[in-house]
């Protein structure tokens, strides 16, 4: 998907509804066999790397527990990350939503006097529309994670949590290079092909020059300890740990929600996390570091700024359902087996948060007011895949249908802090009128068996496809036959099955 649109609360501007995205999306069989592709080469990967853990269910739960504690405890631990890193030499910063994230790191630029910045991959900073912002202040931002980086030179939008580029092929990516390296700095070696090698020692190339004269870098974190004030990347590739120890200044914009209590807690993380995402039992590179550094010759930041964003993470928090999204560590997994993910691609989220997570969190986030986000809770199967690999136990499944029903028949929610009562979505009479229904229904035994007897003894006449707005769901799969008889009638004639009739 070419071109890039600007963001607004993290939703990409333009975007239709998940239906209507989907339905293009699933007719171009190009990126239909790059995500396929893919997403079942990491999810064999992840699912050999995690069998070799013999006590993996108790490092899941112990995650899941670790996250839920940190999460009934966050306005203690938040005050205690600002304390730890204040007194560790940082300053700490507090960004209600994307426009004042976005003000405080322009300002903070502005200030060193540079006009650009080197980028570790970021969810974050993707969220609150960093670098569009940065642009408008007349600062240009780097991408340095060779997916990002294939994402920014192609004007493009990332379509996975870990994977940005994943709906990209090698001759795709190549002809990008080719094309626009050159207008970003040095441009690709001539006679570029698209072997991994050469595409990978381009980017090296291309880079390169941009971590040696960069002297602000901005970035993410994976964790933030409370009891050090230590934050943590994990990567790959090693981009990371040149923005995060070359710069002067380092600028990191986190989650609030990134928090862990203690250096004990972070050991369960640092096993989970790499085996889920990257398929590795551990990553190659995790950068760590506490404050400042204090000498021209040591590594790291002679200024640091944490932004800790909220940015509807306090209104997500209020949800007791909805609040389990937040223990989400990034990894990918519920991506990688998502049927739906696997046919329909990331783009069609309209969120930098795809697939399963994306569609309970980005409606948590930015509220169900749009249509898209509106329309992301029911882009699943509720197969339950995306629960079994959750390093964090994240019930997936759950939170969609807790939002399926806020969208379908209003209800409270807490936005900006404040309790409102959402209206019911549009397009959603007929399910509300169905579920009046069968409440009616159900709440009167004697009609309920009057209708199942009808219905039973009608069965040759119904039609084996549904008509008007139910036709979509019966052109794939056949209704389910209706019984001869009602089961209370069969279990009153067979004396409760003990008589051997069937």
């Amino acid at each position: 998907m070419s071109g890039t649109s600007g963001t607004s609360g993290g939703t990409y501007l333009g975007m239709p509804a998940f239906p209507e995205a989907a339905h293009d999306a699933v007719h171009d069989t190009t990126l239909r066999g790059n995500l396929r592709h893919a997403t079942h080469t990491i999810r064999a990967k992840r699912a050999h790397a995690v069998a070799e853990v013999s006590d993996w269910a108790e490092l899941r739960e112990a995650g899941k527990r670790i996250k839920d504690h940190t999460l009934r405890h966050l306005d203690r631990y938040l005050v205690q990350v600002e304390e730890t890193v204040t007194a560790a030499g940082g300053t700490v910063h507090w960004a209600a939503d994307a426009e004042e994230a976005n003000r405080i790191v322009a300002g903070l630029v502005r200030e060193t006097g540079e006009s650009e910045v080197v980028k570790v991959k970021s969810m974050a900073t993707q969220e609150i529309g960093l670098n569009e912002a940065l642009e408008a202040e007349g600062i240009r931002a780097y991408e340095t994670d060779l997916a990002e980086l294939i994402v920014q030179l192609g004007k493009d939008r990332p379509s996975h949590i870990l994977v940005p580029a994943i709906h990209r092929n090698r001759g795709e990516i190549r002809e990008i290079f080719a094309r626009e390296m050159s207008e970003w700095g040095r441009p690709a070696p001539e006679g570029l092909t698209d072997s991994p090698a050469e595409l990978a020692e381009a980017a090296r190339l291309h880079l390169r020059e941009k971590f040696l004269r960069a002297k602000v870098g901005i970035s993410g974190a994976n964790f933030v300890v409370a009891e050090t004030g230590t934050l943590v990347v994990v990567e790959s590739e090693g981009n990371g740990r040149m923005c995060l120890t070359l710069p002067e200044t380092l600028i990191s914009v986190v989650g609030i929600e990134k928090i862990v209590p203690t250096w004990r807690d972070l050991e369960v993380f640092l096993q989970t996390l790499p085996r889920s995402s990257t398929a590795e039992r551990m990553n190659p590179y995790t950068s760590m570091w506490t404050g400042t550094s204090d000498s021209d010759r040591a590594d790291g930041p002679r200024t640091f700024h944490l932004v800790l964003l909220d940015n509807g993470r306090t209104d997500t928090l209020a949800d007791e359902v909805g609040r389990q999204a937040l223990r989400c560590i990034r990894c990918s997994a519920c991506l990688n087996v998502c049927p739906v993910y696997e046919r329909a691609g990331g783009h069609a989220y309209g969120s930098v948060y795809p697939g399963p997570i994306g569609a309970i969190l980005s409606p948590q986030l930015r509220g169900t007011g749009s249509e898209i986000d509106a329309s992301l809770p029911y882009a699943s199967s509720l197969c339950g895949a995306c629960y079994e690999v959750c390093p964090v136990a994240i019930d997936i499944p759950e939170v969609l249908v807790h939002l399926r029903e806020r969208v379908a028949q209003g209800g409270t929610a807490t936005r900006e802090g404040a309790k409102v009562v959402l209206r019911p979505a549009k397009g959603h009479a007929a399910e509300r009128a169905a579920m009046r229904a069968a409440r009616w229904a159900f709440g009167r035994p004697g009609a309920l068996r009057a209708g199942q007897r009808l219905a039973s003894r009608t069965r040759r006449l119904h039609p084996r496809t549904l008509p008007g707005p139910g036709r979509a769901w019966s052109e794939s799969r056949d209704l389910p036959p209706v019984p001869a008889e009602p089961f209370r009638d069969w279990w009153r004639r067979t004396n409760g099955g003990e008589d051997g009739a069937k």
